[in-house]
């Protein structure tokens, strides 16, 4: 299934003034990368993909619409993916991907 080119336009256009943002096709989707890290990610299977800090995993998965990352079978500890009802408003969706954005940035850059 290929990802909604809609949410990512709704994307491209929140993270216009992010430096150094790299579009990459990963997951069956399309990724949004800082740093080389991903920040947030347009699922193939809908709605949006994002890294969980450790330990706060627990806390997004108990919000409406969000549910763990489904890769291959196997929830994929550390990810979370929110469904497209949960980004379906601006404001959600723009506190989503600046909480991705965030987490990328805290990194430190890949080589």
């Amino acid at each position: 299934m290929p990802y909604d080119e809609e949410l990512a336009q709704r994307v491209r256009e929140l993270l216009v003034f992010e430096p150094d943002v790299v579009e990459r096709r990963m997951f069956g989707g399309l990724s949004f990368l800082i740093g080389g890290h991903l920040a947030v990610g347009i699922s193939g299977s809908g709605g949006l993909l994002m890294r969980a800090e450790a330990g706060e995993q627990d806390e997004l998965l108990s919000q409406p619409h969000v549910e763990p990352f489904v890769m291959s079978g196997r929830a994929m500890k550390g990810w979370v993916r929110v469904a497209t009802e949960g980004v379906a408003d601006d404001t959600d969706l723009r506190r989503w991907v600046e909480a991705g954005c965030g987490l990328a940035r805290s990194l430190p850059p890949k080589r």
